[in-house]
C-alpha cells in the first residue's frame, strides 16, 4: 500500500466524527440553526459502528436537561426515556456477605438522581443516539454509519477535514479483491466526538499542545451487562450506587445497578484506571461482585443478555484539554467533559455538542470559509451551565485518589455543601504510570464463573456481538513488538492478559517454549483500556475496517 493511491473527495460545510450524543446533538443544532435562517448548509456525521449506536455504551441514568434545550418537545418525539428514576439507594459493601445502607443525609448532592426539580431517567444511550440519529437526518443531516474515520486532514497547520480508511485491505498490507480506498470528507470545520480516548482526539491534543498546562489525563474502565428478570423482582426506576468489596483499599471506583424498562436491570463495574496491583483484572472484580447478596437479590433467577466495556474520560476540569484548534473542535468525552462526582456525561457531552453548533454557525454566518481557531466557543463554553458543573467538581476524582474512596468520598460531600470552597486538588500521575512490579503485589486468585451470576471473558465477547473482517491489518500497534516479553513480562507480568476485559491479549508458549505475546484483534470490543493503562505506552489502538467492533443492543 506504498504507492499513491488516487481518492475521491466530498466537501461538507461541517463534518463530525463520532454519531454518539455529542456529534449528533451539534449535528442537529447546526441544522435547526441553518432551517432558521433559511441557510444552506451541508453537515455529514460519520460511524465507525456498523450502525448508530452499536458503539455506544453508558450507564445511564439521564438528565435532560441539554435535550430540552435541543428539542424541548423531545416527549411528544418519542424521545426513548420512558422509566423516570423513582428511588436511589447508595451501599458500602464492607466485604463479600455484609453492606451498608447509606442514609441519605451522608450521600453527597450530586449522587442524588431523585428528588428535585429535575426529573432523570434510566435509559439505553445507544438508543438515545439511535433517536437522535433519526432527529438530525430529518433535519437533513448525511450519516454514515460503517465509516472509520482513519486519518485527520491537516494542511499549513489547519484541520481540513478527515480520511476515512480504506476497506478491502488484507492482514498483509495489500489490496484484496474487495479493495475500496477511503474518501476525503473536507470540511471548513471538523468535530470530533468519537468518545473515550478517540485516536484522532488523542494525536490533535498531542500535535496542537492541548494539553499543555493541565493535569494528565485520568480515565476508568466501564464494564455493563444487561439483565433479563421475573416481574416479581423489577422495579422500574430503582437507581442503586455503591462502593467498597471487592475493590481494596488502594483501587477505586464503583458500581450502579439499574432497573429499566421491559423487565430489564442493569449492572456493571467502574473502575479507576489509577490502580496499582498488575494481578488486578477489572472483568474479574465485576464478576465477583455480583455474587454479593446486595446485588444478587436483583440478578438471581435472571438471565444476562448482553455484555460490554468501555473507556470513561473522567479526569474533570483539571485535565480538560483546550478544545479548539484552527478547523475544529474536540466535543463530548473526546475532550473530557464528564461529571465524575454525578457518574453522568451524557448531559454535559450533549451540551458540548450545542455549544460547538452555535459557535461554527455563527462563525460561517459571518461568511466565513473556514479553518479559523473558533475562540468564541471558548468563551461560550466556559459560561454554560456544563462548564459551572465542571468547575463545581473539579477536586472530586483527585481526592479520591489522594484519600481514598471513603475519606475521598467525605472530602467531597465536605466540598459540595461547603459550594466548592475547599483547596482545589490536583493527580499529576498519568493512569500508566502507577502500576507496581508484579513482584510486591498480592496475586489475586479469582473464583471461577458459576454460569449462573458470573462469566468467563470470550462467552461474554459473544454477548457483545462483536465481529471483525480476519483478514485486515490488526488495528492494535505496538510501537515495539519486544516490549511485552521483554519489559512488561517480568517488571508486570504483563497486565494486558488482565487489564483488557475483551480476552484480546495472551501471552502463550510459542513452538521453541518462550513466552509469546499474542493479539486476538478480533475480541476487541474498542474499550481502548490498552491504549491508555498499557505501562510502556507502547500500544496505540486505531479504527480497524469500518463496521468493525461490538454490536451493542439496548446498551
Amino acid at each position: 500500500m506504498e504507492e499513491q493511491v488516487e481518492r475521491d473527495s466530498m466537501d461538507f460545510d461541517v463534518v463530525i466524527v463520532g454519531a454518539g450524543p455529542a456529534g449528533l446533538s451539534a449535528a442537529a443544532r447546526l441544522m435547526q440553526q441553518a432551517n432558521e435562517a433559511d441557510q444552506e448548509l451541508t453537515v455529514c456525521v460519520v460511524e465507525k459502528g456498523s450502525e448508530v449506536g452499536a458503539h455506544i455504551l453508558s450507564g445511564a441514568v439521564f438528565e435532560p436537561r441539554a435535550l430540552a434545550e435541543l428539542f424541548p418537545d423531545w416527549a411528544d418525539r418519542g424521545a426513548p426515556l420512558n422509566t423516570p428514576a423513582t428511588r436511589d439507594e447508595v451501599y458500602l459493601l464492607k466485604d463479600a456477605e455484609k453492606g451498608q445502607k447509606l442514609p441519605n443525609a451522608l450521600v453527597p448532592p450530586s449522587m442524588h438522581n431523585t428528588g428535585g426539580d429535575i426529573t432523570r431517567y434510566v435509559i439505553s444511550a445507544g438508543n438515545l443516539s439511535r433517536w437522535l440519529a433519526e432527529q438530525a437526518e430529518a433535519l437533513g443531516v448525511e450519516i454514515f454509519p460503517g465509516f472509520a474515520a482513519q486519518e485527520t486532514i491537516i494542511e499549513d497547520g489547519v484541520v481540513k477535514g478527515i480520511l476515512i480508511g480504506d476497506m478491502g485491505v488484507g492482514a498483509d498490507g495489500q489490496p484484496k479483491d474487495s479493495y475500496m480506498p477511503g474518501m476525503e470528507l473536507r470540511a471548513k470545520y471538523t468535530l470530533f466526538a468519537e468518545g473515550s480516548r478517540g485516536h484522532l482526539g488523542k494525536r490533535l491534543i498531542e500535535r496542537f499542545k492541548l494539553d499543555d498546562g493541565k493535569d494528565p489525563q485520568h480515565y476508568g474502565i466501564g464494564l455493563k451487562e444487561l439483565w433479563d428478570i421475573p416481574a416479581e423482582q423489577h422495579e422500574p426506576g430503582l437507581v442503586l450506587h455503591g462502593s467498597g468489596w471487592p475493590l481494596d483499599k488502594g483501587t477505586h471506583g464503583g458500581w450502579f445497578l439499574y432497573h429499566a424498562e421491559d423487565q430489564q436491570v442493569v449492572v456493571g463495574l467502574i473502575m479507576d484506571l489509577s490502580y496499582q496491583n498488575p494481578w488486578l483484572s477489572p472483568f474479574d472484580e465485576f464478576q465477583r461482585m455480583k455474587h454479593h447478596p446486595v446485588l444478587k437479590q436483583h440478578l438471581g433467577n435472571g438471565k444476562r443478555v448482553a455484555y460490554g466495556a468501555r473507556a470513561i474520560t473522567k479526569g474533570g476540569l483539571n485535565c480538560l484539554p483546550k478544545m479548539t484548534f484552527p478547523g475544529g473542535l474536540l466535543i463530548g468525552c473526546d475532550a473530557g467533559t464528564l461529571n465524575f462526582s454525578k457518574i453522568k456525561g451524557l448531559h454535559t457531552a450533549m451540551k458540548s455538542g450545542l455549544v460547538a453548533a452555535e459557535s461554527v454557525f455563527e462563525t460561517l454566518q459571518e461568511g466565513d470559509e473556514g479553518g479559523k481557531e473558533l475562540t468564541a466557543f471558548t468563551e461560550k463554553w466556559e459560561a454554560s451551565w456544563a462548564y459551572a458543573e465542571l468547575k463545581e467538581s473539579a477536586s472530586f476524582g483527585p481526592a479520591i485518589h489522594k484519600y481514598g474512596t471513603v475519606a475521598g468520598g467525605a472530602y467531597n460531600f465536605a466540598n459540595q455543601l461547603l459550594g466548592g470552597k475547599l483547596p482545589n486538588l490536583h493527580d499529576t500521575t498519568p493512569d500508566h504510570a502507577t502500576l507496581k512490579p508484579a513482584k510486591e503485589c498480592k496475586k489475586i486468585d479469582y473464583p471461577k464463573p458459576d454460569g449462573k451470576l458470573s462469566f468467563d471473558k470470550l462467552s461474554s465477547v459473544f454477548l457483545s456481538n462483536t465481529n471483525h473482517e480476519e483478514d485486515q491489518p490488526c488495528h492494535l500497534k505496538l510501537t515495539d513488538p519486544d516490549v511485552p516479553i521483554r519489559d512488561n513480562l517480568p517488571e508486570f507480568d504483563e497486565p494486558a492478559q488482565r487489564y483488557c476485559p475483551a480476552a484480546v491479549y495472551e501471552v502463550v508458549k510459542g513452538d521453541d517454549g518462550k513466552p509469546q505475546f499474542q493479539i486476538n484483534f478480533q475480541n476487541c470490543v474498542h474499550c481502548k483500556t490498552c491504549d491508555i493503562k498499557d505501562p510502556a505506552q507502547n500500544i496505540t489502538w486505531v479504527a480497524p475496517e469500518g463496521g468493525g467492533g461490538p454490536n451493542y443492543p439496548n446498551m
